[in-house]
Parts: structure tokens; C-alpha cells; sequence
């Protein structure tokens, strides 16, 4: 039996090209709405209906500082956002988590200030506010330090066997800070 006949319910709705009932079918690509008529009608629609950024609730006394139309709180591909619900003709968005920001300065550009941000997995990195003129970033929690080795400007934090230890933050040295040793002597 072929996996797409292993699943399918009714949905009580009328298909829009010759008025038979709709029902939720299981293919490769997930669940989606066939036409039970299948397959003299061959009419499908994706399941989820609300595409990407769908409005959660309308935001009232919020205005769009842009067109000054209502804001509302919508559910995008990488979490929860503030928009215009005059979405696509005005493209204003607001981040509903803003990212920490610390007191550190990049090592590499020296202008910026590093920030904790999420990945699209929601994994936590730190990265420069300068992005894209400045691409540095790190996985683990920048220190304010100097590596003794190499003399690069921050160390991190990483977590092993015999717990916290810093780091040079250089991917060239990666060294083990001095004073983590003194316990090996």
C-alpha cells in the first residue's frame, strides 16, 4: 500500500473545481488537501493555509512609525515579530527579542560591540553589531581578557570534563588560559 492511501480524513469542505469533498491526504512533503475525487479531479491545496508572518493579534493604540497604520504581533519562520499589518506594501518590523548586547568591543573590527543573538535553531552565538562590514562571531560566552600566547584581545568561556575554563577566542590559538593550568602543576 503506498504511504499516501495510509492517511486521509474527511474535511468537510467542498472542492472548488467539481464540488466533491475535500479530504486531508499524507504525501512526501507532509499533509496537504486533496480532492476525493481523485484521480478524475487532481485538485490540491497546501494544509497550512497561513504562510509565513500570519497575524497573531492586532496590536491596538500601536502605530506603524512608517505608514502610521496599526501594528500587529505576527508568527514568522524564526519566532514572534512586530509588524505592519499593511504588510506587503509597508515592510516594517520590529524584533520582539532584542539581543543582549555586552560591554565588550569586537576583537576583530574594534568598533563594534558584541551581541548575544539566536541561531534559526535557537542555539545562542555572540557576533558583532557591525554585521554584515563585520563578520566575527563566537559559539560560547565572550570573557574580557587577553589570551598569554597569542595576545588576542577576549577569551571565552567553554564548558569541559573538569568544568568552566577559558579560552583564547582565536580560532588559531584556542589555547587554554594560564591560569586554568596552575591546578595541572
Amino acid at each position: 500500500m503506498a504511504k499516501t492511501a495510509l492517511f486521509a480524513a474527511k474535511q468537510n469542505e467542498p472542492c472548488p473545481e467539481c464540488g466533491a469533498e475535500l479530504v486531508i491526504r499524507s504525501g512526501r512533503h507532509g499533509p496537504f488537501l486533496g480532492c476525493s475525487n481523485y484521480p478524475d479531479c487532481q485538485f490540491i491545496r497546501p494544509l497550512k493555509t497561513l504562510a509565513d508572518g500570519h497575524v497573531v493579534k492586532v496590536l491596538e493604540g500601536q502605530t506603524c512609525p512608517k505608514c502610521q497604520s496599526t501594528l500587529v504581533l505576527r508568527q514568522g519562520r524564526y519566532g514572534m515579530f512586530v509588524g505592519c499589518i499593511n504588510y506587503p506594501e509597508c515592510d516594517h518590523t520590529e524584533v520582539i527579542d532584542k539581543p543582549d548586547e555586552t560591554t565588550l568591543s569586537c576583537p576583530q573590527c574594534g568598533h563594534g560591540k558584541l551581541l548575544q543573538r539566536k541561531s534559526r535553531f535557537g542555539k545562542a552565538f555572540y557576533s558583532c553589531d557591525r554585521y554584515p562590514e563585520c563578520q566575527f562571531t563566537i559559539n560560547n560566552k565572550p570573557v574580557a581578557g587577553q589570551c598569554e600566547y597569542c595576545r588576542y584581545p577576549l577569551l571565552m568561556e567553554k564548558r569541559t570534563a573538569n568544568g568552566v575554563k577559558l579560552f583564547c577566542a582565536s580560532k588559531i590559538c584556542a589555547k587554554p588560559a594560564l591560569n586554568d593550568k596552575e591546578d595541572d602543576e
